[in-house]
């Protein structure tokens, strides 16, 4: 396909609710039969409780009360629920999320009984690669990588159609080496792609060379291109990190396209175009990928839960079958 065609709309299915479940909130939707998505919600993430994942699901049990409420014509049949942290998606459970506190959460079956719907559970990169996969900029290709860069690093891998998740372990591409003895990664490894290139490393080290707070990554970008000899460095430096990150994954993959996503893929052709140069000189005879920004937007998380709730629906789909099984 042409990539830069726009992204398909998510189409005829039955009704169905999404969750996506952040660090700081959850944003849940209503999808009517038609595809529409109606009441985009974003609430606060209930952090702190002796529960957390009974709270969340405590609070998706509200907005599934309050959508029914304001959308009495709209019935959904499944849901859909993404979270982040290591997910194992087959057996439905939440295993460990340090900054939200749970490990081992059985989050699909305390969901099914407390919504008392079926279903889908997921991780919420895989979620959005998903999403960028079926509808958006890597449609259409059987091997593709979607790379989430924002406060980390994640992603999503789809093989021969299918994605791969490898009970959860799968797309942490953000804690691959690329410069050993490098920074120090929050994980408590060094070197690691996520330290040097996600939007939080970039703004983190530019204060630290530098001894001045920016906002962000945007601003470290704009100093770069005012002249600024340290953002230029450390935005070199988080280029050509994120370079030989890709250049593993398409010598272990061989990806028909790489997407990249997240708050730092809206720094357009100041990245793409570097990024490219880089990868060019990295790859020799691998296969090359297309290169290119995502097409799904913020709220493609909530379209990959819709896509796997109605999937919930149909043992028949192969993404179905991959990541249902144990249901």
């Amino acid at each position: 396909m042409d990539r830069h065609e726009p992204p398909l709309a998510l189409g005829s299915g039955p009704a169905v609710l999404a969750f996506d479940v952040g660090g700081t909130d959850i944003k849940s939707a209503l999808f009517t039969a038609e595809g529409t998505m109606l009441g985009l919600t974003r609430t606060p993430t209930p952090l702190g409780t002796a529960d957390t994942p009974a709270a969340v699901l405590e609070t998706a049990a509200g907005l599934l009360e309050n959508y029914a409420e304001r959308f009495p014509q709209v019935r959904p049949r499944a849901a859909g629920l993404l979270v982040p942290g290591l997910v194992d998606d087959v057996n439905g459970i939440g295993v460990f999320a340090s900054n939200l506190g749970w490990r081992n959460a059985p989050f699909r079956d305390l969901a099914e009984v407390r919504l008392g719907l079926p279903v889908a559970f997921s991780h919420d990169v895989r979620g959005a690669g998903e999403a960028e996969f079926r509808l958006g900029a890597a449609r259409g290709a059987s091997d593709a990588a979607v790379l989430v860069i924002g406060t980390g690093i994640a992603g999503a891998f789809f093989i021969d159609g299918r994605p791969h998740l490898a009970g959860g372990y799968a797309g942490e591409v953000g804690h691959s080496v690329v410069m050993p003895d490098g920074p120090e990664c929050a994980c408590g490894g060094a070197g690691h792609l996520e330290a040097l290139a996600s939007a939080g490393a970039i703004t983190r080290r530019y204060a630290e060379l530098s001894g001045e707070q920016v906002t962000g990554a945007r601003a470290v970008l704009e100093r770069a291109e005012a002249g600024d000899a340290g953002a230029r460095l450390i935005w070199t430096e988080a280029v050509r990190a994120l370079a030989l990150g890709i250049a593993q994954v398409i010598s272990l993959m061989g990806p028909e396209v790489v997407v990249l996503g997240g708050g730092l893929a809206q720094a357009g052709a100041a990245l793409f175009d570097p990024l490219q140069r880089e990868l060019d000189s990295l790859i020799t005879f691998q296969r090359r990928p297309d290169l290119v920004r995502a097409q799904i937007g913020e709220e493609a998380g909530l379209i990959g839960a819709a896509l796997r709730a109605r999937d919930r629906l149909s043992v028949a789909h192969p993404f179905a079958r991959e990541t249902e099984t144990a249901s």
